[in-house]
């Protein structure tokens, strides 16, 4: 499974698991940010029932 894949415009979409869906989805509006502890991750929204989804990305 790829982490990321490419959209319709060109650019970079994540794919998060939505807890809602019980699925794997391509986040939507999808913005990088980092927790308390330094950790960067990703925060957007499902397409499908628009729950916030969460991908964690390393330290890097």
């Amino acid at each position: 499974m790829s982490i990321k894949s490419k959209n319709k415009q060109g650019g970079q979409m994540v794919q998060a698991y939505c807890v809602k869906c019980k699925q794997t989805v391509e986040m939507k509006d999808g913005k990088e940010t980092k927790t308390v502890r330094g950790t960067r991750m990703m925060k957007g929204k499902c397409p499908k029932c628009g729950i916030t989804v969460c991908r964690m990305m390393g330290k890097k």
